[in-house]
């Protein structure tokens, strides 16, 4: 736990005057709502690709950059999250628009299962998923669309 200060509570103790007392060694696990025949990557193999600690990805989930699902009793993340830098040779990172994609669909009151359950769901329209679309020239389509969901 930390040993930091908020408003009358010390968050690493569990005695807090009306306070809540924060566990910041937590991230958030979506249920597996993906279809199995989608891969997931475990978080040491993503840590490993994107060339950062796993602690780093643990923050990635925190700050809703990226989501993640338990698979099997191991937490991991849809490998479609993921591309390879065009500007630097063999380097993976994560799509560009997904932080903001996640960011306007939980404004938009989505929960994480819903979001995953959304961005993995057919839409004839784009054609496609919009996880797939984002890989293409359909991208700021999916945007323009979680956005309009929201309203």
């Amino acid at each position: 736990m930390v040993a930091a200060w908020r408003g009358k509570c010390r968050i690493s103790t569990n005695v807090c005057w009306g306070a809540t007392v924060i566990h910041v060694s937590t991230f958030p696990v979506c249920d597996d709502v993906l279809p199995e025949s989608d891969e997931v990557m475990p978080l040491p193999d993503v840590a490993e690709i994107l060339q950062i600690s796993v602690t780093r990805v643990h923050q990635m989930l925190r700050d809703h950059q990226l989501l993640a699902v338990r698979r099997g009793g191991i937490v991991a993340v849809p490998a479609r999250f993921f591309v390879e830098d065009s500007h630097h040779d063999g380097e993976v990172r994560v799509l560009k628009q997904l932080p903001g994609l996640i960011a306007v669909l939980r404004d938009g009151g989505y929960g994480d299962d819903e979001l995953l359950r959304w961005m993995y769901t057919d839409d004839p329209s784009l054609p496609g998923r919009p996880v797939d679309a984002l890989h293409g020239h359909q991208a700021r389509e999916v945007l323009r669309r979680a956005q309009a969901m929201g309203f």
